[in-house]
């Protein structure tokens, strides 16, 4: 998503906090380059990829406290990112299983993948509307 008024990216990056650093780079570093990234940071606890006005990056940092990543608990759910386009979409699970990401389902529009700490990874390869619920969304403030 872009700012209209200037086109940046709505997210400048997003940070994950990993227990095993050496695992997220063998898992995310092949995902992301086929999505496009290319390589931007690499220090002693973190590694990170860019892709033109945002980047990703995987951390073990000194402060994280234990006890894992649980994408059902509050806090980040799962990262959606775009394929750039189809082919690119075809060839994503065959890499992202490679790397050891393990399949939780196909949408149709949509692979999503979790890796070997808990994190879940969608690729989203076609974003056509979706079709509208058969029920009107329910109000919960009346």
């Amino acid at each position: 998503m872009h700012d209209a008024t200037n086109d940046r990216p709505l997210v400048h990056h997003v940070e994950l906090w990993m227990d095993d650093l050496a695992l997220a780079e063998q898992q995310w570093g092949p995902v992301l380059t086929a999505l496009g990234c290319t390589p931007f940071q690499r220090w002693a606890n973190g590694r990170s990829w860019r892709l033109g006005g945002s980047y990703v990056v995987i951390e073990q940092s000194p402060a994280l406290r234990a006890g894992g990543h649980d994408r059902l608990r509050a806090g980040i759910n799962h990262l959606a990112l775009r394929t750039s386009e189809p082919a690119q979409g075809a060839e994503l699970p065959s890499v992202a299983l490679a790397a050891g990401w393990q399949e939780r389902t196909d949408t149709g529009r949509a692979l999503h993948l979790v890796d070997g700490q808990g994190f879940e990874l969608e690729l989203v390869y076609d974003e056509a509307e979706p079709p509208a619920p058969t029920s009107a969304p329910v109000n919960p403030a009346g």
